[in-house]
């Protein structure tokens, strides 16, 4: 037998490595990204449950905010992963919309299957949505309403836009309340940059969610402190404040330096000197008029005291973001040493104080001149409280935040999303062939969120959509699901709005991971992912016969 002309096989593939490729590949992929989104979907909107999460170390979260959830979730696989990476971007871009991006993105998925299962190809399915896209996201700029026109700051709105952000997490009873400290803490900012970072969020275990409290400045814990403390006043009014990142402490010799001497009053000699010259640092910081002295590092027992006697305050080991937000409330400048500071550069506030919040001591700045900052001290029976407290008040304050600069708003509660699907569904038939199909597709999956709306609070989604569908066909663009009267109704008169950038991000962040799963047809395992590094990202690639493992 002749074997001269019989092609060798070649490995190109190390052993063990699993590929998975073609149709039905993508519609795996899907179906990954729609238990995903089931996971979600109950959690969706003001009566939507929320969902305890025990993590590896039995620490219990308990949240309805979609990018916690999958944060925690911990979802292993590759192709579902996009829609953890894109409700992370929705919170870091617009803090609210993390549920609505994941579901929207499933629901895309979850219409494009039947398209796959006929022999479509992706790059038609990806083309209809891209078109459907720009529709839509061109359509909510022509819809928007600007609520800022006048050039004037209007608080009302922006309490608006809070409260909406606020209907679907724990702390919506007392809505009221937190919407005032919300639009308080992002008007404290400086109106160019709206750094949200500079509102600082405490947590203190104990009371009731309204004995949270707003400071006009800043406040922090009672940092570590020596005997001495107690004699030091604990109150001033317009202090003058002085930041250091000095160290006021006494070391032991052996710790710093060997010094070697041959007569004991050489020794006493080296004692003194050290003791001289804290002694200058401290005279020099008297010497400033400062009654307030705080430093990033350790203020040591013989400074307190000698402060104590003086009557000046002080703290040390004042965290970093704490003290870079002191600085910008009080005004001054942090001073690596001691000599020639001048009354330029300390700072002043109103008044200082330490009280006692809780089980915890608090410093507190009030009335700074340049307050840029603001602290929200919140309180709540348990540590989980607490915690879904402050995510739910980073979600509207980031609305409100989005609202002052984009002073574009839509109605919520699902009516935007009905508007648009009315508009893409008659778009739909002026156009003819496969793309009049996918953009109906794309136009029924955005009724997602209004039917999971109805079925999180126990409505008749059937009969609430067929009275949106007619409501919308006869002109009523804000008509949404009214959880008040169990009914339809104009959403925009009642005050449910949205920033419009929110429904904007969520659709294009939702679409691209749409396109995304459906570009990627095959999918390669390295054999050490499965094992060592089980749960990793698989690399993947459209292209035949990737050139692994070689």
């Amino acid at each position: 037998m002749n074997f001269g002309n019989q092609t060798p096989t070649i490995v190109v593939l190390k052993e063990g490595t699993d590929a998975s490729q073609g149709r039905g590949q993508i519609i795996s992929n899907i179906n990954a990204c729609i238990a995903v989104q089931e996971a979600l979907k109950p959690t969706l909107g003001p009566l939507g449950s929320d969902i305890l999460i025990v993590s590896s170390n039995q620490k219990t979260t308990i949240s309805n905010d979609g990018a916690t959830i999958l944060k925690l979730l911990d979802v292993v696989h590759p192709a579902a992963k996009t829609l953890v990476d894109i409700s992370r971007a929705q919170d870091a871009e617009v803090g609210d919309g993390t549920t609505s991006v994941t579901i929207l993105a499933g629901e895309l998925m979850k219409e494009a299957k039947p398209f796959l299962e006929e022999g479509i190809s992706t790059h038609l399915i990806m083309k209809g949505y891209r078109t459907a896209v720009k529709l839509a996201t061109d359509k909510i700029k022509e819809l928007a309403v600007d609520i800022g026109s006048d050039g004037e700051v209007n608080r009302e709105l922006l309490e608006r836009c809070a409260k909406t952000a606020m209907t679907s997490k724990l702390i919506y009873k007392n809505a009221d309340f937190f919407v005032k400290m919300c639009v308080d803490a992002v008007l404290s900012l400086d109106r160019d940059e709206l750094n949200d970072k500079l509102i600082g969020i405490k947590k203190i275990a104990g009371g009731a969610m309204e004995d949270s409290i707003f400071v006009d400045g800043v406040a922090f814990k009672k940092t570590f402190s020596y005997a001495g403390f107690e004699q030091q006043p604990k109150k001033f009014n317009n202090p003058k404040i002085l930041s250091l990142n000095v160290e006021l402490e006494l070391k032991a010799e052996k710790d710093n330096a060997e010094v070697r001497v041959e007569h004991v009053e050489d020794y006493q000699s080296i004692v003194d000197a050290e003791w001289q010259l804290i002694l200058d640092k401290l005279k020099q910081i008297e010497d400033t008029g400062a009654n307030i002295v705080l430093s990033k590092l350790p203020i040591g027992d013989l400074a307190t005291q000698y402060f104590a006697d003086r009557n000046i305050f002080c703290a040390g080991r004042v965290g970093a973001d704490d003290m870079n937000r002191v600085i910008q409330a009080v005004g001054g400048a942090i001073q690596s040493t001691t000599n020639d500071i001048h009354d330029e550069h300390l700072g002043t506030c109103e008044v200082f104080e330490e009280i006692q919040i809780g089980s915890e001591r608090y410093n507190l700045f009030k009335g700074c001149p340049n307050a840029k900052t603001s602290t929200l001290l919140l309180r709540g029976g348990a540590e989980q409280v607490i915690a879904e407290v402050e995510r739910s008040l980073h979600d509207a304050i980031m609305i409100v935040k989005r609202a002052l600069q984009n002073k574009m708003v839509v109605a919520g509660g699902g009516a935007i999303e009905m508007e648009i699907s009315k508009y893409l569904r008659d778009y739909s038939k002026t156009i003819a062939g496969k793309q009049q199909l996918i953009i109906h597709a794309f136009a029924k999956a955005l009724e997602v969120i209004p039917r999971q709306l109805c079925e999180n609070a126990g409505f008749d989604a059937v009969e609430l959509l067929n009275k949106l569908r007619l409501a919308h066909s006869k002109g009523e663009k804000w008509f949404g699901i009214d959880f008040e009267n169990e009914n339809v109704g104009d959403n925009f008169a009642k005050f449910v709005w949205e920033p419009a950038l929110v429904k904007i991000n969520a659709l294009s962040s939702a679409t691209e991971a749409t396109n995304l799963i459906l570009s990627v047809d095959e999918t390669i395992k390295n054999k050490e992912s499965q094992g060592a590094n089980a749960g990793m990202p698989a690399p993947a690639g459209r292209g035949r016969g990737m050139p692994m493992g070689m």
